[in-house]
């Protein structure tokens, strides 16, 4: 726990923060405006671009027609290559109308040109957005982020994104990425923490367009007497009411899974209830009635915050609330300029400790944190789910001690697997042909490390496909190492053994029906990690082409097959992952090489090949 500025922890200066706030509120005001940008001197000085968004009531509606009753759709990969889940291979979700809002932004306006002005002049650029504005500004700032990376450009001053009141827009993998490409502390969210908006995505579209027509104009009015006294009170009681209740649905059932309910009526119930994807993504700072700011990080434990620090104490209060919870969102400047002058900043970090009740403790920082948890209005339960949130993460990372524990033992193995490699390779044999062959006591020691290997690694790859380890964890360059070392030594035995037992004419083709995740993850986390092109780090499977065309060697189509594993044979060989043990005499490559018309190309390609 910390207190002070909240400044000296986002790494922003409270003044910069104000600005941004400042400008954001004035470009959500001006919607003529895409944007607008002012550059703040300093040592650095620095850019502020400050969107305006755009609140309609077709916004969330999704633009291909499909019935998506939040508005989502995936990122393009191609914009944004990082939005992923590597292993797993799942694309981030956003909503549709505000990345599209996005799109035309880049497209029609000059947005580009000056953040690449802003860019070659190494200025820090802060993207920033008030209400709607705010998705924008994180888009803007991820497609910022994906430019710095792939250019390997150093993020010194690399951008920020800044948003007030902003709804949630992205889900559970868009933060899963963020956080593994260690972006997360870049985006930085204020919540007044009686402002619906933030929540108001947590509720179907279909069930809050008609009282979004009539509490709109509120959003960007600019009197103060229009907001307050012109306000449909029954409309935008039953919008909070209905937010609320969605809210509760969705944060009860995160709870369930943080605290590993197995109960089947929760998978049962989303099956009746469908739940909003959306989910919290960076840092949170929760401003209070009293000023005090509270700075939270961990996603599950904003994402109850959301809904717990926004409760009723009794059903009558219900209007009066929702009327605040409107007047919340409009207050941001003026209540943020107070709430940082008072530099009463706390940074809730130590979750699982967190006090379920007030008590007698003189420790003055557990006071400071149990009065902070009273200004958020949590409830022992809400408390609960908060320290479910910190023990879920502390989980992930015992996890990774864990696995990581198994590291030694993994090399081991491999070492054993490299001289199993060389001993074959002085037999005149292929490491491939003979692990097949299994004519020697090697072979079938080499055949039970193979399977004490792919042990330990789908101990790992269903940890990943559970959310048991920390975001960062595939993106780990021991781990990206290691994984590529076993799937380059260790695959081809797997091959050797399928295509042995004839597991082809049961399952089929080992690369359509028979490749273990263990190695589609692991060539995954390589592909990523050094920007290549999907599929292109194939060399560990190049042995299941050879089998399949083997099997298929009078069919006439096999001639581009035969040029293209050619040509990628090439390249491996050329990098060092194709062994040279590959191409002696006897090996199944060379004797498939043997039956190739000496009208192929890929006859002469080949030929190269072995005779280097």
């Amino acid at each position: 726990m910390d207190t002070g500025s909240p400044g000296q922890d986002l790494g922003i200066r409270d003044e910069v923060i104000k600005k941004a706030c400042s400008l954001s509120v004035r470009a959500h005001q001006a919607a003529e405006k895409s944007f607008l940008v002012e550059k703040i001197r300093g040592s650095p000085s620095q850019f502020i671009f400050a969107f305006s968004g755009s609140w309609t009531s077709g916004e969330g509606s999704a633009r291909d027609g499909k019935a998506r009753a939040f508005g989502e759709t995936e990122v393009n990969l191609g914009m944004f290559p990082s939005l992923w889940s590597i292993g797993n291979d799942i694309t981030a979700k956003v909503n549709e109308a505000f990345m599209r809002r996005f799109l035309e932004i880049v497209e029609k306006s000059t947005l580009h040109s000056e953040v690449e002005k802003a860019m070659s002049g190494s200025k820090p650029i802060i993207f920033a957005g008030h209400s709607s504005g705010g998705p924008i500004a994180i888009y803007a700032a991820i497609w910022v982020l994906e430019e710095y990376k792939r250019s390997k450009r150093s993020l010194a001053h690399g951008p920020f994104c800044l948003t007030f009141g902003s709804p949630l827009t992205t889900d559970r993998i868009f933060c899963h990425a963020v956080r593994r490409e260690e972006w997360s502390d870049r985006f930085v969210h204020f919540v007044m923490i009686h402002d619906i908006v933030p929540r108001i995505l947590l509720a179907p579209l279909s069930s809050t367009k008609e009282f979004l027509e009539q509490i709109l104009p509120y959003f960007i009015s600019t009197s103060t007497h229009h907001r307050a006294d012109s306000i449909d009170k029954v409309k935008l009681t039953a919008l909070f009411d209905n937010v609320m209740r969605n809210a509760s649905c969705a944060a009860s059932h995160a709870a369930c899974i943080l605290m590993g309910s197995t109960n089947m009526l929760l998978d049962t119930m989303t099956k009746f209830v469908e739940l909003s994807p959306y989910r919290p993504c960076g840092k949170y700072v929760f401003c209070t009635r009293n000023g005090r700011l509270v700075v939270m990080k961990n996603p599950d434990a904003v994402f109850q915050l959301l809904f717990y620090s926004l409760q009723l104490v009794s059903e009558s209060e219900v209007q009066q609330t929702a009327v605040a919870s409107l007047l919340a969102h409009l207050a941001y400047e003026d209540g943020l300029d107070k709430s940082l002058d008072m530099r009463n900043a706390v940074h809730l970090e130590s979750l699982r400790e967190l006090p379920l009740s007030s008590d007698d403790t003189t420790d003055i920082a557990t006071k400071t944190i149990d009065a902070t948890l009273n200004d958020l209005n949590l409830s022992a339960r809400a408390r609960l789910c908060l320290r479910a949130a910190g023990e879920s993460e502390k989980q992930k990372d015992d996890n990774q001690m864990k696995i990581e524990h198994k590291m030694v033992t993994i090399r081991n193995i491999l070492s054993d697997l490299e001289g199993y490699r060389t001993m074959c390779e002085t037999r005149g044999m292929g490491y491939f042909d003979a692990f097949k062959e299994q004519k020697y006591e090697d072979d079938f020691k080499a055949n039970v490390k193979r399977l004490e290997l792919g042990g330990i690694w789908d101990e790992v790859i269903e940890m990943l496909k559970r959310d048991e380890l920390p975001d960062k964890f595939e993106a780990e360059e021991t781990w990206v190492e290691l994984g590529t070392r076993f799937r380059q030594l260790v695959e081809p035995l797997d091959i050797a053994n399928y295509y042995r037992h004839l597991k082809n004419e049961d399952t089929g083709p080992y690369m359509t029906k028979g490749r273990p995740k263990r190695y589609k993850y692991t060539q995954r986390w390589r592909e990523h990690a050094e920007q290549l092109p999907r599929g292109t780090c194939g060399a560990s499977c190049f042995w299941a082409d050879v089998e399949e065309l083997t099997l298929a060697s009078a069919n006439p189509s096999n001639e581009q097959q035969a040029l293209d594993l050619a040509k990628k044979l090439k390249e491996w060989h050329s990098k060092g992952e194709v062994k040279k043990d590959a191409f002696l005499k006897e090996t199944a490559l060379v004797k498939w090489w043997r039956t190739l018309p000496d009208n192929y190309e890929a006859k002469s390609s080949i030929k190269v090949l072995i005779e280097s």
